[in-house]
């Protein structure tokens, strides 16, 4: 038996085999001794039946097929062990040639992990920045805290105007007849949202409370509901309710109202302090984040096809979740936005290629700087997935096999090589201030919706793909 590999597109390879003509009449014993126990046969005893007579009661082509089938996978499956290969998926097997008394000539396309070669990824000539926190900034927040502390004050004296909430009710009618949905007792609004009808509010503005107004409208053409869309109503509306929001004055009453601050200036010092925190935490994430998009501009690799589909079904996962978050079922999602599920894989696709070529990047980076992460990591997170998953038993079982604690060791390694590149840069530069992170909790493999969506498909970790032992773990 002779094979060949030669490299194919998309991180593939291509094993070109040739048998001599004995392996197939060999195969093709076996395959009438296997399809005689299995036919019943008159005359004949399980797998005693002659070649004709087997051929006449199932046909050639039928010996034929289960004799290739039984031929191609052995050799293949030898040839992976010979190469040293392991496949991310079933080989794409096209035979060129099976007939009896000729070679076998068969190929067989695979996709396998990806060969990364790294360019530099700590020559980088750039550096954290910091954002300065100055007054505006903390006045700014000071604001917000004094907008979330307001109160609801009735409006008696004047008329109604941005800003204010109100509440009204209306009653909608086409020809004189009143439609679904167009009439209501009571519905809170702040003026000036446009959550209704485009220029419904404006009619509002200027009344007092218990004051009425009526008038014709047009519903936008592209409305929701198709005998309304581009129609002419008429309302009656009433102003029920008006009111302002009140802000607390910002002084030291305020602040010790909202904590256990002395004064104005305690509060200020507080926000101003918490502000410098999170501006250092911001800085080292965008700092990160800019380590990691040199690492992979400088990288090259070939992405294989079934692990960008798969981050496309992993993205698609976590979309779902959003939704669901939202109250929002997938299916009347599309059917507003008029797309189908293939079109969201379209959008996806050029994320979930980023996305694989940085989880690649980032694995080769761990492997090659031979950062690793011990059993005892892998297996602290795992009981932390039990415990944070407890009322989800699908997503406890994935982190709990081989191929979730792949996903975890690999989701931990790539955080800490991002970490260690960090750490190094600063440690060369020593003039730089310290940028710490604003949590103080160790980097979690199980607590993103990345995760989550992961355990949803079963999904082998892209990053695991360029490790031999992940890989092979995540076969099993």
């Amino acid at each position: 038996m002779s094979n060949t590999v030669t490299p194919a597109p998309r991180s593939s390879l291509k094993l070109r085999f040739e048998l001599p003509s004995e392996r197939l009449t060999t195969a093709i014993d076996e395959a009438v001794r296997h399809i005689s126990k299995r036919t019943r046969i008159a005359g004949f005893r399980p797998g005693k039946a002659p070649r004709p007579i087997v051929e006449r009661a199932v046909g050639r082509p039928a010996i034929l097929d289960e004799a290739m089938d039984h031929l191609v996978q052995r050799a293949y499956r030898d040839a992976l062990v010979e190469h040293d290969i392991t496949p991310l998926t079933n080989a794409d097997v096209e035979v060129e040639q099976a007939e009896e008394g000729k070679p076998v000539i068969f190929s067989a396309t695979v996709q396998v992990r990806p060969e990364v070669t790294l360019g530099d990824y700590r020559g980088f000539n750039f550096k954290p920045e910091i954002d300065a926190i100055d007054a505006p900034k903390v006045d700014k927040v000071l604001e917000e805290l004094a907008d979330q502390h307001a109160t609801l004050s009735p409006v008696e004296e004047r008329g109604a105007k941005a800003g204010d909430y109100a509440v009204i009710g209306y009653t909608g009618t086409r020809d004189g007849v009143a439609f679904d949905g167009g009439s209501t007792e009571r519905m809170p609004l702040i003026l000036g949202q446009e959550r209704l009808i485009p220029g419904f509010e404006d009619h509002v503005m200027g009344l007092r409370p218990g004051e009425s107004t009526e008038f014709d409208i047009t519903f936008p053409a592209d409305y929701g509901e198709a005998e309304l869309a581009g129609r002419v109503a008429h309302f009656a509306v009433e102003l029920k309710e008006l009111r302002e929001k009140v802000l607390p004055p910002i002084d030291d009453d305020f602040a010790r109202s909202i904590g256990a601050f002395d004064d104005l200036a305690n509060l200020r010092a507080e926000v101003k302090a918490r502000l410098e925190r999170n501006a250092l935490d911001k800085a080292r994430h965008e700092f990160s984040d800019r380590i990691i998009e040199y690492a992979v501009a400088n990288a090259e690799l070939e992405l294989p096809d079934v692990l960008v589909d798969q981050e496309v079904e992993v993205m698609h996962d976590e979309f779902r979740g959003s939704l669901a978050r939202q109250g929002i079922a997938e299916e009347a999602y599309l059917k507003v936005v008029e797309k189908t599920e293939a079109d969201l894989h379209a959008e996806f696709r050029p994320n979930a290629e980023k996305r694989v070529r940085v989880l690649l990047v980032l694995s080769k980076i761990a492997e090659t700087d031979g950062v690793e992460i011990s059993d005892a990591d892998v297996e602290a997170e795992v009981a932390r997935a039990r415990e944070r998953y407890a009322d989800d038993r699908k997503t406890v079982s994935y982190f709990e096999s081989a191929r979730g604690r792949g996903f975890i060791r690999s989701t931990l390694r790539r955080t800490r090589v991002v970490e260690q590149l960090v750490e190094g840069w600063l440690a060369a530069h020593p003039e730089h201030p310290p940028i710490p992170h604003l949590e103080d909790d160790a980097p979690s493999g199980i607590s993103s919706n990345l995760a989550a969506s992961n355990a949803a498909i079963d999904a082998t970790d892209p990053g695991a793909a360029v490790e031999p032992d992940a890989s092979a773990a995540a076969a099993r």
